[in-house]
């Protein structure tokens, strides 16, 4: 029994467990309770099981799913026949080091914030799949990013609590001599020391670096404290030990890395590093130059200017000083080189500039972003045209198996090898669609929209609890009457995303009068559920959330409109698996690329949105909905007014209609078609092994 407790323990010291079905449910198995309690933590749901019991259950079938899960995992790792290693074998032999502010990996993981978190994680998972060498580089927050209530008027309040290292699958990241590993950066005139720790997800290493050292001055010690935490001045602090210290360590691990990936321009210090050590091996400074933007690639995501980093001048004097002395850099070449002008090196110093200045090449994340960032960024390269600007475009996807419940993996096994046919070509999707009938697909539907519904029922039962300890069973009970509970007979919205004003979460209850006729049809209604978080210090996007709770709490959208507080990735898996329509409303061209719709596809759920981000590339009329054509105004309310009108026109005109449309076995056959539609235009190409493939073969093997 040893063997399979040891085994057992392997798996939770790796996150390839957060995408293997069967795994993951070994460990719901041991104990649902401590499962849900500790976030689906595997690392402290063993810390609540004794050896004893766990001695007394590793019999039987039990013990041949740890077995099976274990030789999954063991094959897994060891596995030489992968695409890198077929088409990228320079890959496998050095490493791409990846750097990003925030990594989604799983939500006990708390390292992260939201979409750009969230991709970092998807992309690090299939650059392990696909067998390529990957390192991933970020910050050890032992806060994380907060925990999100509600106060009784529905204002969200942020707490802040502590991830230890001993109930994280993470390593100490140990030095040559036996020692812990540590580096230092020069910040101001103080030497900040950090130390490293390892994180495993399946083939990739990502490494995590923390400042919490008795050693480092206080106020340093809180560097790695918050994800995007604290001010101007705490911000570069961040970027600097990303960058600089990312680097570092890289060096200290012995690793070189075939190419520097900056995943947005948290990282773009790392250039500096990169350039100190090829002018201290005595390469001029053009010379160097070229030397580091032959090795690094940079992608944005940002397509509002007021959303790039930028420091002061005097800030960057005061931060970098010593670092600066230490190298032999003069002060007005760094300012040139984040400048967004190159004949006034005494305005703002912009990340994205130093990352665009040394790449040799950049992208957004979507084609409309692309052309976004080329127009935005076009005063940089004045002698050329906008069309010339060199930033090009990799279209963000998922990871396929991180987003396909248990369930809907079950489902999909039955008719393909595995969910990754699905994504391979629209020629395996269609395969695999082929053996599906209706019936099928609709019981499928039916099944999750249950397990959404009645888990909402237990998220708002804790999250009412919470709010009103006192009125608690008098509005639970209220809002659990037979008229004013979730129903999976009903059509079903989600809208689920960083309460970003832009974003415009509460753009469907601009006309209250309509929507209740909508929510409310005697035969054909609707129902709605919100989560997402806005940032500490967005007062706007927190109203928003205030708006939205207060209608829920109308009488007329009791129970039939639904804010989830605490977003996380659990929240978000249960939510795009289960809502039949996946709602998105930002202002175009806003949103560089977003993802959740693209999540909810494999589970035959549709998208409804604006046609930005990746929208525009996938929709073809078939295979979801758009609100409006991209028309666009200058006047902020003309906008809502008329992309208010066409979200309205097509739920009433278009969506609700399919949906109640039935045929004698009480199937929706067009609604049928267009998730049909949508699996086989959306799931091949909307996919990270897809995006991953992208950027090797155009950025990373530099050819």
């Amino acid at each position: 029994m040893q063997k399979k407790i040891t085994s057992l323990k392997e798996l939770t010291r790796n996150l390839w467990w957060s995408w293997d079905t069967e795994a993951k449910q070994i460990f719901e198995e041991l104990s649902p309770l401590h499962w849900e309690r500790n976030n689906h933590n595997p690392v402290e749901l063993l810390r609540h099981i004794s050896n004893d019991e766990l001695t007394a259950r590793c019999h039987g079938e039990f013990a041949g799913k740890i077995d099976r899960a274990h030789a999954r995992f063991t094959n897994y790792l060891n596995s030489k026949d992968t695409w890198a290693a077929k088409n990228a074998p320079e890959l496998v032999k050095n490493p791409v080091a990846y750097f990003s502010a925030e990594f989604g990996i799983h939500e006990s993981v708390r390292i992260y914030s939201g979409g750009l978190g969230v991709l970092a994680g998807d992309h690090l998972k299939s650059a392990s799949d696909l067998g390529i060498n990957f390192i991933g580089i970020t910050l050890f927050y032992k806060e994380g990013y907060f925990r999100q209530y509600l106060n009784q008027d529905g204002w969200q309040m942020e707490d802040y609590p502590l991830q230890y290292p001993e109930s994280l699958p993470i390593e100490k990241v140990i030095g040559p001599d036996g020692k812990d590993l540590i580096i230092s950066v020069n910040i101001a005139q103080s030497e900040v020391l950090a130390q490293a720790w390892s994180l495993k997800v399946g083939r990739a290493t990502l490494y995590l670096l923390d400042t919490n050292i008795p050693t480092n001055e206080s106020h340093y010690r809180d560097i790695c404290c918050r994800v995007y935490g604290g001010d101007q001045n705490m911000r570069i602090n961040q970027e600097i030990l990303l960058g600089i210290g990312g680097v570092k360590l890289l060096e200290k691990l012995g690793v070189q890395p075939a190419v520097y990936h900056m995943n947005e321009g948290h990282s773009a210090f790392l250039t500096l590093e990169l350039l100190a050590k090829e002018l201290a091996a005595g390469e001029t400074k053009v010379a160097a130059m070229e030397k580091v933007r032959s090795r690094c690639v940079f992608t944005t995501h940002t397509p509002v200017p007021a959303g790039h980093d930028r420091f002061s001048r005097d800030m960057m004097h005061y931060t970098f000083d010593k670092y600066l002395a230490g190298i032999g850099m003069d002060f007005d070449d760094l300012m040139l080189l984040g400048s967004e002008d190159k004949n006034n090196i005494y305005g703002l110093f912009t990340m994205t500039v130093l990352a665009l200045n040394l790449s040799r090449s950049a992208n957004g994340v979507s084609k409309l972003h692309g052309e976004v960032s080329r127009t935005m960024w076009q005063h940089l390269y004045p002698e050329k045209k906008v069309s010339e600007v060199p930033i090009g475009h990799i279209t963000n996807g998922v990871h396929a198996n991180s987003w396909t419940c248990g369930l809907t993996d079950t489902f999909w096994k039955h008719f393909a090898e595995s969910i990754d046919d699905l994504t391979l070509s629209r020629e395996t999707a269609e395969a695999a669609l082929a053996k599906v009938t209706d019936e099928d697909l609709w019981s499928l539907r039916y099944s999750l929209k249950r397990n959404l519904v009645d888990f909402i029922d237990r998220y708002l039962a804790n999250q009412l609890f919470h709010q009103h300890i006192n009125s608690f069973h008098n509005e639970y009970d209220a809002m659990r009457s037979e008229k004013n509970t979730l129903s999976p007979d009903v059509l079903t919205i989600g809208f689920a995303r960083r309460f970003a004003t832009y974003k415009r979460a509460p753009l469907i209850f601009r006309d209250l009068d309509r929507l209740n006729r909508i929510i409310n049809h005697s035969t054909m209604p609707v129902q709605i559920v919100f989560a997402g978080k806005a940032h500490p210090h967005d007062d706007a996007g927190k109203d928003y959330i205030r708006q939205i709770v207060e209608h829920s709490r109308r009488p007329q959208f009791t129970g039939k409109v639904i804010f989830l507080e605490n977003y996380n990735l659990g929240v978000a898996k249960r939510m795009v698996s289960g809502v039949d329509i996946w709602l998105n409303t930002p202002v175009r061209p806003m949103e560089a690329s977003g993802t959740s719709g693209e999540k909810t596809v494999l589970h035959g759920g549709l998208n409804f949105s604006v046609l930005d981000g990746w929208w525009p590339e996938a929709y073809n009329g078939e295979n979801g909905w758009a609100i409006g054509h991209g028309e666009s105004f200058e006047n902020h309310e003309e906008q809502d007014r008329f992309d208010a009108e066409k979200l309205y026109t097509t739920l009433e005109n278009q969506i609700i209609p399919t949906y109640y449309e039935r045929n004698e076995l009480n199937i929706p056959v067009r609604w049928i078609k267009k998730i049909r539609n949508a699996i086989a235009t959306i799931a091949p190409e909307y996919n990270t092994h897809r995006m991953v493939r992208d950027y090797a073969t155009k950025y990373y093997l530099n050819r």
